[in-house]
């Protein structure tokens, strides 16, 4: 699976990362707690070197790192992708709420027949 650009927007890399359905499901199983690779693929369907490319994409998108533990790399929820998430969803309803309060103010309302 293709690396990001080096000077990719955050916030489609993370929402990139978020679009498959099994990066999403290791998202949520690791909401538990830290996991090894091999806890993780012992979830899932794929082998274990696919959840290892996934587990790359999602530590690209600095949704999970991971901390060596002797010869096992134990992977865990990262804050930071979640935070551009989160900023871009802000942005978006900011946005979208500034856009309906224009539109509402420039409507006038309906008269009825006189």
């Amino acid at each position: 699976m293709p690396q990001p650009a080096p000077h990719a927007d955050p916030h489609e890399v993370v929402f990139d990362a978020l679009g498959s359905p099994i990066r999403r499901a290791i998202v949520r199983l690791l909401a538990s707690g830290p996991r090894s690779v091999g806890d993780i693929a012992a979830e899932f369907p794929v082998s274990r070197p696919a959840v290892s490319k996934h587990l790359r994409i999602l530590e690209d998108a600095a949704l999970v790192s991971y901390t060596r533990q002797g010869n096992r790399n134990l992977f865990q929820l990262e804050q930071r992708g979640f935070a551009h998430a989160r900023d871009w969803l802000d942005g978006f309803w900011d946005e979208a709420l500034a856009r309906f309060v224009l539109v509402a103010e420039n409507t006038s309302p309906r008269r009825g027949p006189t």
